[in-house]
């Protein structure tokens, strides 16, 4: 099966990545899909599962710290694959990738479905704006490709041109 997941920006309204991967994938390979599709260094991240508000709920680190069976306590990326969290209805992650500053990006699974023998996977399937700077949060372009822009400019056709009645 193949999940669909959306990747959003809380610095970069305009950011956007769709992911589409093997529900097989862990937790590990989509990190390094992640950092290898929007060019950053590699880091110490962390995933968490969220709920409905993004509030973490269970982490999971790229380091085995062997603690598993206190409750709580980070699980190793490599050792929980996508399917094992999609079973459990968990289709929200938080891929926090500066742990520093608290930045993260915010993944929520928006599909699902048979792959396309015609596609390779994991791949991006859709992209909109520029990737937020991995080391300054500030550093966010001025004008980024909002999609609502892009999709209303069509409707500024008619703006100054009086040979269209609007009136019935």
């Amino acid at each position: 099966m193949i999940l669909r997941l959306r990747m959003l920006s809380d610095e970069n309204d305009n950011f956007v990545r769709d992911f589409e991967v093997s529900h097989e994938m862990n937790l590990f390979e989509l990190h390094n899909f992640i950092i290898e599709s929007i060019e950053y260094d590699d880091c110490m991240a962390s995933f968490y599962t969220a709920d409905a508000q993004w509030n973490p709920i269970q982490e999971f680190s790229q380091m085995d710290l062997g603690d598993e069976q206190f409750e709580g306590a980070p699980i190793a990326m490599e050792k929980v694959s996508l399917a094992e969290l999609v079973v459990s209805e968990c289709n929200r992650l938080i891929y926090q990738f500066d742990m520093l500053t608290d930045r993260a990006f915010y993944l929520e699974v928006v599909s699902a479905g048979q792959p396309n023998p015609e596609l390779e996977y994991p791949r991006v399937s859709f992209e909109n704006a520029r990737v937020p700077d991995q080391y300054d949060p500030d550093a966010v372009p001025a004008d980024d490709g909002s999609i609502f822009d892009e999709m209303m400019d069509e409707f500024g056709e008619f703006d100054g041109d009086d040979n269209y009645d609007d009136e019935y």
